[in-house]
Protein backbone atom coordinates (compact mmCIF):
# COMPACT_ATOMS: atom_id res chain seq x y z
CA UNK A 1 0.00 0.00 0.00
CA UNK A 2 2.60 2.67 0.54
CA UNK A 3 4.62 1.78 -2.75
CA UNK A 4 1.04 2.50 -4.67
CA UNK A 5 1.46 5.95 -2.05
CA UNK A 6 4.84 7.08 -2.79
CA UNK A 7 4.74 6.25 -6.61
CA UNK A 8 0.95 8.83 -6.68
CA UNK A 9 3.28 11.63 -4.72
CA UNK A 10 6.11 11.40 -7.63
CA UNK A 11 3.34 12.08 -10.35
CA UNK A 12 3.75 15.87 -11.25
CA UNK A 13 0.82 17.77 -12.00
CA UNK A 14 0.12 18.81 -15.37
CA UNK A 15 -0.84 22.11 -16.12
CA UNK A 16 -3.45 23.45 -18.95
CA UNK A 17 -2.77 27.31 -19.04
CA UNK A 18 1.06 28.66 -19.70
CA UNK A 19 -0.01 31.82 -17.94
CA UNK A 20 -0.42 30.03 -14.87
CA UNK A 21 2.39 28.01 -15.42
CA UNK A 22 4.59 30.49 -15.63
CA UNK A 23 3.92 31.84 -13.30
CA UNK A 24 4.64 28.64 -10.95
CA UNK A 25 8.13 28.34 -13.06
CA UNK A 26 9.20 32.07 -11.75
CA UNK A 27 7.69 31.24 -7.92
CA UNK A 28 9.76 27.96 -7.77
CA UNK A 29 12.81 28.68 -10.26
CA UNK A 30 11.87 26.03 -12.72
CA UNK A 31 11.35 25.76 -16.41
CA UNK A 32 7.56 24.59 -18.49
CA UNK A 33 7.84 21.51 -20.34
CA UNK A 34 5.24 22.28 -22.96
CA UNK A 35 3.65 19.26 -24.92
CA UNK A 36 1.40 19.28 -27.78
CA UNK A 37 -0.47 16.52 -28.34
CA UNK A 38 -3.11 14.56 -29.95
CA UNK A 39 -4.49 12.53 -27.08
CA UNK A 40 -7.24 10.34 -29.12
CA UNK A 41 -5.26 10.20 -32.79
CA UNK A 42 -1.83 10.41 -32.78
CA UNK A 43 0.02 7.48 -32.07
CA UNK A 44 3.02 8.80 -31.35
CA UNK A 45 1.45 11.78 -28.78
CA UNK A 46 -0.08 8.15 -26.96
CA UNK A 47 3.30 6.41 -26.82
CA UNK A 48 5.41 9.56 -25.62
CA UNK A 49 3.07 9.75 -22.90
CA UNK A 50 1.85 6.48 -21.47
CA UNK A 51 6.07 5.24 -21.72
CA UNK A 52 7.73 8.36 -21.43
CA UNK A 53 6.31 11.46 -19.83
CA UNK A 54 3.48 9.35 -17.14
CA UNK A 55 6.55 6.88 -16.43
CA UNK A 56 8.02 7.81 -12.78
CA UNK A 57 11.20 7.55 -13.86
CA UNK A 58 10.14 10.87 -16.20
CA UNK A 59 8.22 12.71 -13.67
CA UNK A 60 10.44 12.10 -10.46
CA UNK A 61 13.02 14.45 -12.13
CA UNK A 62 9.69 16.91 -13.66
CA UNK A 63 8.69 17.46 -9.96
CA UNK A 64 11.31 19.36 -8.80
CA UNK A 65 12.65 20.51 -12.21
CA UNK A 66 9.55 21.34 -14.30
CA UNK A 67 6.18 22.85 -14.59
CA UNK A 68 4.62 20.80 -17.30
CA UNK A 69 2.49 22.46 -19.61
CA UNK A 70 -0.37 19.85 -21.83
CA UNK A 71 -2.08 21.44 -25.17
CA UNK A 72 -4.20 18.59 -26.22
CA UNK A 73 -6.26 18.63 -29.86
CA UNK A 74 -8.17 15.94 -29.27
CA UNK A 75 -10.61 15.01 -32.19
CA UNK A 76 -13.17 12.52 -31.32
CA UNK A 77 -16.28 14.36 -30.40
CA UNK A 78 -16.89 12.72 -26.98
CA UNK A 79 -13.06 13.35 -26.13
CA UNK A 80 -13.66 17.71 -27.20
CA UNK A 81 -12.52 20.11 -25.18
CA UNK A 82 -14.47 23.05 -22.96
CA UNK A 83 -14.44 26.07 -25.44
CA UNK A 84 -12.18 28.30 -23.07
CA UNK A 85 -9.34 25.03 -23.13
CA UNK A 86 -9.55 24.94 -26.80
CA UNK A 87 -9.23 28.93 -27.22
CA UNK A 88 -5.94 28.47 -25.20
CA UNK A 89 -4.81 25.42 -26.65
CA UNK A 90 -5.11 27.38 -30.16
CA UNK A 91 -3.03 30.67 -29.39
CA UNK A 92 -0.33 28.28 -28.00
CA UNK A 93 -0.39 26.28 -31.02
CA UNK A 94 -0.56 29.97 -32.72
CA UNK A 95 2.53 31.05 -31.04
CA UNK A 96 4.68 27.71 -30.64
CA UNK A 97 3.53 25.24 -32.90
CA UNK A 98 1.91 26.92 -36.03
CA UNK A 99 2.81 24.19 -38.58
CA UNK A 100 1.02 22.05 -36.37
CA UNK A 101 3.59 18.90 -35.54
CA UNK A 102 2.80 16.13 -33.19
CA UNK A 103 3.60 15.43 -31.06
CA UNK A 104 5.75 18.46 -30.38
CA UNK A 105 7.48 18.88 -26.62
CA UNK A 106 8.99 22.55 -25.90
CA UNK A 107 11.38 22.88 -23.09
CA UNK A 108 10.49 26.74 -22.16
CA UNK A 109 12.36 28.63 -19.71
CA UNK A 110 10.07 30.67 -17.04
CA UNK A 111 9.08 33.34 -19.33
CA UNK A 112 8.02 31.34 -22.02
CA UNK A 113 11.23 31.79 -24.39
CA UNK A 114 11.90 28.36 -25.99
CA UNK A 115 14.70 26.71 -24.69
CA UNK A 116 14.67 23.37 -26.47
CA UNK A 117 12.36 21.40 -29.49
CA UNK A 118 12.00 18.07 -29.41
CA UNK A 119 9.69 17.85 -32.79
CA UNK A 120 7.69 14.20 -32.45
CA UNK A 121 8.67 11.25 -30.87
CA UNK A 122 12.48 11.41 -29.27
CA UNK A 123 12.69 7.80 -29.23
CA UNK A 124 14.28 7.88 -26.34
CA UNK A 125 13.24 5.81 -22.35
CA UNK A 126 11.85 7.84 -19.55
CA UNK A 127 15.00 7.94 -17.98
CA UNK A 128 16.78 9.21 -21.10
CA UNK A 129 14.65 11.51 -21.53
CA UNK A 130 14.85 12.86 -17.86
CA UNK A 131 18.52 12.95 -18.58
CA UNK A 132 18.36 14.81 -21.46
CA UNK A 133 15.53 17.64 -20.72
CA UNK A 134 17.17 17.95 -17.19
CA UNK A 135 20.51 18.44 -18.69
CA UNK A 136 19.36 21.25 -21.23
CA UNK A 137 17.18 22.76 -17.96
CA UNK A 138 20.28 22.58 -16.40
CA UNK A 139 22.69 24.25 -19.26
CA UNK A 140 20.21 27.31 -19.85
CA UNK A 141 20.92 28.37 -16.14
CA UNK A 142 17.60 29.69 -14.56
Amino acid sequence: MMNIFYALILLATWHYDLDEAKQLAQKEHKHILLNFSGSDWCGPCIVLRQEVLDNPAFQQMADTTLVLVNADFPRKKKDQLPARQQAINSALADKYNPDGHFPLTLLLDADGKVVYTWDGNPGLSAAAFATEVKKRADADHL
